[in-house]
């Protein structure tokens, strides 16, 4: 009887937690980015546009929506910056094997642009760790790593993909 009544409260309360959860749209991102292409500087206003949405519905003024919005986000961003980095890090390559092959003594792109990479994901760790750290251990201290990790990078790969608007 109780293993019934369990699997009863069980199958009740799972469309209330899926109904808790607000909706993230990534695609929210990806028209702001379209939109906002063509003027110069406005491409930072992209960034918490899915993620305001998103905390906008029922649920997502919640520590643990705002969180979960933010996280959408971010992981958007990340996949992003991924594949911009990926197509940045292949025009290095190839410019740094065509200034070889021209005997060019110039310092190869490529080592340096992963380094730098590297780099910038310890500094954002950093940077959102201790911006977590401000909360004292208090439930804000959730989206607060969350906003930070979610405008890094963007600002990241923003910066990485105007190197590809430019043609290098």
């Amino acid at each position: 009887m109780r293993l019934a009544l369990a699997t009863t409260c069980l199958l009740l309360a799972a469309p209330l937690a899926e109904a808790q959860e607000p909706a993230f749209d990534g695609a929210l991102i990806d028209a702001c980015l379209v939109e906002q292409s063509g003027r110069d500087g406005q491409l930072q206003s992209c960034i918490g546009v899915a993620a305001d949405a998103c905390i906008d519905q029922p649920a997502g003024d919640s520590t643990v929506g705002m969180t979960g919005c933010l996280m959408g986000e971010y992981q958007h961003w990340d996949g992003l910056l991924n594949s911009a980095y990926a197509e940045v890090m292949q025009k290095a390559e190839a410019n740094d094997a065509e200034l070889k092959q021209l005997g060019s003594a110039a310092e190869a792109e490529a080592p340096l642009l992963k380094e730098m990479q590297r780099k910038w994901i310890a500094f954002r760790d950093a940077a959102c760790n201790w911006e977590r750290s401000k909360w004292g251990g208090g439930t804000g201290g959730g989206p607060a790593s969350a906003q930070c990790a979610m405008t890094l990078t963007a600002e990241q790969y923003l910066r990485l993909a105007s190197r590809l608007r430019e043609g290098g």
